[in-house]
């Protein structure tokens, strides 16, 4: 296609692209707008008002967040604000995985409550949908700036709608459980999760100023923001501060810590420091590099320990997230009472087909069909065949040997329980099933529809990360169509729209599940038998 040509097109599709004009626009008394802290100035760029790194709370280290400090005259919101500091802080990067992803690191500070704000407008008396954003990472990492996938801008103006993300506490800052040390404390296991509802409480007071509606909020977040999104749909304090939710990748943690090992996990850090109970006030000043480390072995300790008990450890082993601590998350995430508390939340959810690829880590992406039915037979022993066959038969469709070990079977079994406990919840609202299938061109193919695949889609950026999309003619399409789901979405609780197939709720007896593709499709559940195989291993 012709460079011309495609510029057209892009513009006729999806307004990517714009006609040639003053583009962003600045200055001390452009787009100011006013928070309950005081008023805040951003910029507006291609006719979205911008602004970032607002403070939405603040605190003391392992303390309750509050309301932030009132400032006077005008904050400048421009830029992003810190991110919460990382366990293991970047120094090095894998060359062609950092092209792919495109990763911006920020800077750190223990001060990371942010919010940032995408809106068409600010002064014009609408009340527009609000998307809440919640970044990935695990419980211990990441940010609202981390994947250039994150940008609101395009979603914003694309949808009339107001997108919001934010920064806050993570890993041992924002769940470690110091409980049993003082009530300055009694919070500590979850303030993370503490620290995203006082951003919601942000949104609830302040963004009306901002062109949204407080009374239509959804909270969507991928990988660990799904896990978050869970966690806040079991909150109870939080009930009334959203109204939708969307679980990309993020239904793989199903349990949560009790407050016996969160409580000694404290206890190692303690030691680990030579602390005494007495001292545990210490722990506010404790450098965060060698907090971390304690936290690092605190955590060892406690996974033997568990483990010698015959104990789970949830998740992908031992690790900070939020636990059951009787208070801020009084239930486990997927039990009755979790899904009663949300049952009139809609909820759309689902994965993307390769996740995270055996074939990378095992080196097989151009693998033979030998080599690969090799890896299979050492993986799975006498159920390699039966294995094998699972997979054609949920993927018929598949050409390189690579895909026979590629299909995900770690984060999408997760969404299927969580689908089919919340779509039987009797009166309850209705589930939305997806599963994000499209190949990336990208290296020759090789990152396939891996984790963070869908999100340049959802967000409408497949411009902003062309090194992840190839930049084509069909992401540009599926973007289009992805992205306008999410945004019917979050207005009306429903994802269907003209561009796509009917798209039916989901049911245990449907389990309709939209394929997003070049070809987008409703189809059954087509992964039972491989995931019934790999569970009865």
């Amino acid at each position: 296609m012709k460079k011309v040509s495609f510029f057209l097109w892009a513009t006729a599709v999806c307004g990517c692209f714009q006609p040639t004009m003053a583009q962003i626009q600045t200055g001390e008394n452009v787009a100011v707008t006013a928070t309950d802290a005081g008023k805040v100035r951003g910029y507006i760029h291609n006719s979205i008002f911008t602004y970032k790194g607002i403070p939405y709370a603040e605190a003391k280290r392992f303390e309750a967040p509050q309301k932030p400090k009132p400032w006077t005259g005008v904050r400048s919101s421009m830029t992003y604000g810190p991110v919460a500091p990382l366990m293991d802080p970047t120094t090095s990067v894998q060359d062609e995985s950092e092209f792919v992803f495109h990763h911006d690191w920020g800077y750190t500070s223990e001060d990371c409550m942010r919010i940032n704000v995408w809106t068409p407008g600010i002064s014009d008396g609408k009340k527009r949908p609000v998307l809440f954003w919640i970044h990935g990472g695990g419980f211990t990492a990441g940010s609202s700036q981390e994947l250039p996938s994150y940008d609101g801008e395009n979603l914003a103006k694309k949808g009339d709608v107001v997108v919001v993300s934010i920064n806050h506490r993570l890993n041992i800052l924002g769940y470690l459980d110091l409980s049993a040390y003082g009530d300055k404390y009694k919070q500590s296991a979850n303030l993370s999760i503490l620290d995203m509802k006082a951003a919601l409480e942000w949104v609830k007071t302040n963004i009306a100023n901002f062109g949204g509606d407080p009374n239509n909020v959804t909270i969507f977040g991928q990988s660990g923001g799904g896990a978050k999104v869970n966690t806040l749909m079991a909150m109870p304090s939080a009930k009334g501060l959203f109204h939708k939710a969307v679980n990309e990748s993020g239904s793989f943690r199903t349990a949560m810590l009790e407050k016996t090992e969160t409580q000694r996990i404290a206890a190692e850090v303690l030691n680990a420091l030579g602390l005494p109970p007495n001292q545990a006030d210490s722990l506010q000043k404790v450098p965060f590099d060698k907090l971390s480390a304690a936290g690092k072995k605190a955590l060892r300790i406690v996974a033997d320990k568990m483990k010698a008990e015959g104990k789970p450890v949830v998740g992908f082993g031992l690790s900070w997230g939020p636990s059951r601590d009787g208070e801020v998350l009084p239930y486990q995430l997927f039990s009755n009472e979790a899904f009663e508390l949300s049952k009139n939340i809609p909820l759309l959810v689902g994965t993307v087909k390769n996740e995270f690829m055996a074939s990378m880590g095992a080196g097989l992406s151009k693998g033979t069909i030998e080599q690969v039915t090799e890896f299979i037979k050492k993986r799975y022993g006498t159920k390699a065949d039966a294995f094998t066959a699972a997979v054609k038969k949920a993927y018929p469709n598949a050409t390189k040997p690579s895909d026979l070990i590629d299909v995900d079977a770690m984060f999408r079994p997760g969404a299927v329980v969580q689908a089919n406990m919340k779509s039987a919840v009797a009166g309850g609202a209705p589930v939305y099933m997806y599963l994000f299938t499209w190949q990336s061109p990208v290296m020759d193919g090789k990152y396939k529809a891996m984790h963070c695949m869908e999100l340049p889609f959802v967000f409408n950026n497949v411009a902003r990360c062309e090194e992840m999309t190839g930049g084509t003619k069909e992401a540009y399409v599926l973007a289009d169509k992805m992205s306008q789901a999410w945004i019917n979405f979050a207005r009306t609780g429903n994802p269907n729209h003209k561009g796509l197939p009917n798209w039916p709720a989901y049911t245990t007896a449907n389990t309709a599940t939209m394929h997003f593709d070049n070809q987008c499709a409703v189809k059954p559940q087509m992964d039972k038998e491989l995931f019934d195989l790999l569970s009865s291993n």
